[in-house]
């Protein structure tokens, strides 16, 4: 059967295995335990294993200060801060990645304006190219209305190839609306997108032309 260690078990095998560390010539430990008292020892004390411990010099100057020893529950809750910690340092650490990434593709605002005006031209030649097959779509309805004319006064006799042709039309219309509602769209995220990065990269810009001028100055 394993053996189970209780949290006074564990003070105690630490408390060891830091007295065995400490040698008895390193000083002297000193402490005030739960009721008060005060604790003098040549290595640390069991006693105030839970609280501060001051180690002294053969003078009574105080050397360092041992912080208390720590619960399971204790111990458990500094990983996770320290875990948190290493996270959001690591977040840090890659932001400034993408940050001199960034900087690294736009020197200046004239490379960040030119490569948001290429990606927009992109969208407005899908957008030109919809509102051409938009208008197609309108003179193809008015041919195929054109033709119903003729079956007016006996709407039940008209071919059914040309009733699935104004069908056609229609889901070719709904669906060019569609098309164009999405690179309306598209064109507020590459706006947004590059806005996004302006906001970054001014002050890195800002940064690099004072850097400038000030070498120049020294000049």
């Amino acid at each position: 059967m394993p053996l189970q260690l209780n949290t006074a078990t564990l003070l105690a095998v630490s408390l060891c295995s830091l007295a065995v560390a400490q040698p008895a010539s390193s000083g002297i430990y000193s402490c005030i335990d739960g009721k008060g008292r005060r604790i003098t020892a040549d290595r640390p004390i069991a006693e105030c294993m839970d609280r501060t411990q001051k180690q002294l010099s053969g003078s009574g100057m105080v050397k360092r200060e041992i912080a208390p020893m720590l619960t399971t529950d204790e111990r458990a809750a500094v990983e996770v801060k320290e875990k948190a910690a290493a996270e959001q340092r690591a977040r840090e650490a890659e932001e400034k990645k993408r940050d001199r990434a960034l900087l690294t593709r736009y020197p200046d605002r004239a490379a960040h304006d030119k490569e948001r005006a290429a990606a927009l031209v992109q969208v407005e030649e899908a957008i030109k190219a919809s509102v051409k097959r938009a208008q197609e779509l309108v003179e193809q309805r008015k041919a195929i209305q054109g033709e119903l004319e003729f079956y007016k006064a006996t709407p039940g006799r008209a071919p059914i190839s040309l009733k699935r042709r104004l069908d056609e039309n229609d889901s070719s219309v709904a669906e060019q609306k569609r098309f164009m509602a999405e690179q309306e769209a598209e064109k507020k995220r590459v706006n947004q997108r590059f806005d996004d990065q302006l906001a970054k990269l001014r002050p890195f810009w800002s940064e690099a032309t004072a850097a400038a001028s000030a070498n120049a100055a020294k000049r």
